[in-house]
């Protein structure tokens, strides 16, 4: 970084130090907004249940999360019309 003028920037919500160049850098509401909340869980399943989620994200061109959500949401769904 030939004479490229750098700043430390403390961001108000996060509280964590960041490097701030000159020119761009992390700003206020920047990059994709969430739509949930997020927990950590650890889940016990099968092999063949871990192959068959595996399969359907590679088919699906998704995430784990995003399969594990959908099932979820229809297992809720069902409960709620019946």
């Amino acid at each position: 970084m030939p004479n490229n003028k750098i700043k430390l920037g403390v961001p108000s919500d996060e509280g964590q130090v960041s490097i701030m160049f000159t020119r761009g850098g992390p700003r206020e509401g920047a990059g994709r907004k969430g739509f949930g909340e997020t927990k950590k869980i650890s889940l016990t399943l099968t092999k063949e249940l871990w192959g068959e989620i595996e399969q359907h994200c590679s088919s699906r061109n998704c995430s784990r999360s995003e399969i594990i959500r959908d099932i979820i949401e229809s297992y809720f769904n069902a409960e709620s019309e019946g």
